[in-house]
């Protein structure tokens, strides 16, 4: 007996008995289906922040080149001089909003991107090649950061989707066999690891940049990145917005491991 008074057989058939409706654990973590429909909302939004920022940040640029191209073919005066420091005051206040709308966006993008995690283990509790820790910490780990992320988001899409575990939680002898297609997850990546290479290259450029036609090649340079975080961030929202979906649908409609599924709890 227990000093709760329970027998020792009653406390190893409770331990032993599967988890409720909406819980799994995973590696001796627990895991509990939570709505992800409010954060991949937030997430969204401020992604289309940062392509607004991106499009201010454009138009910043367009008006350096400008002033830049009068200093190249030799205008001088007080009016350039006036219109190279509104259009340099410009470009700062740019990277500004553009710094504030990103570290913004990282907070709400990877709460969602974990809550994801642990409702796709709750889906699969097996179908995960990376520990629940590595959904944060990949990002920040450099050269791991390469990949990892992705392998972590291939992981949640294909638990999030129609396929199933077998009954006793298990996947099939070959997943990959069963795994969709990920072309959406594959073109953000590629957007998003080009659009980190070439922001570094770019910033590096800028910095060194001290003559007129540097400086213009250099902001060039600058506002190709913009462009292309623009077509990341596109490809992002679609991304959070579909797997935000799939799993609200799976939660609300399709089986979990063992069990049938139950929707997302009340907040």
């Amino acid at each position: 007996m227990t000093s709760e008074g329970y027998c020792g057989v009653c406390v190893q058939a409770a331990a032993a008995a599967p988890p409720p409706p909406g819980h799994a654990m995973v590696d001796g973590r627990p895991a509990r289906l939570r709505s992800p429909v409010g954060l991949g909302r937030a997430a969204a939004a401020l992604l289309g922040v940062v392509i607004a920022t991106d499009v201010y940040a454009l138009w910043a640029g367009t008006e350096m080149q400008d002033v830049l191209n009068d200093l190249i073919i030799g205008r001088y005066g007080a009016d350039i001089e006036r219109e190279a420091d509104n259009a340099d005051t410009l470009y700062a206040n740019a990277g500004t909003v553009q710094t504030v709308a990103l570290f913004a966006t990282c907070v709400v993008f990877l709460v969602w991107f974990h809550r994801a995690r642990v409702n796709a283990e709750v889906f699969e509790p097996h179908g995960h090649r990376k520990k629940r820790g590595w959904t944060v910490w990949g990002w920040f780990v450099p050269v791991v950061n390469l990949w990892f992320p992705r392998r972590i988001a291939i992981d949640i899409w294909d638990a999030s989707g129609t396929r199933t575990a077998t009954p006793d939680g298990m996947m099939p002898l070959d997943p990959a066999a069963e795994r969709g297609p990920h072309r959406l997850v594959n073109v953000w990546w590629t957007l998003w690891v080009a659009n980190t290479f070439a922001g570094r290259w770019a910033a590096r450029s800028y910095t060194r940049a001290e003559e007129a036609d540097e400086i213009k090649a250099a902001v060039a340079n600058m506002m190709f990145v913009d462009a292309l975080d623009i077509a990341a961030a596109v490809l992002a929202i679609v991304f959070v917005l579909r797997l935000t979906r799939m799993q609200d649908t799976k939660a609300r409609t399709g089986p979990a491991p063992a069990q049938q599924a139950v929707p997302f709890p009340a907040p």
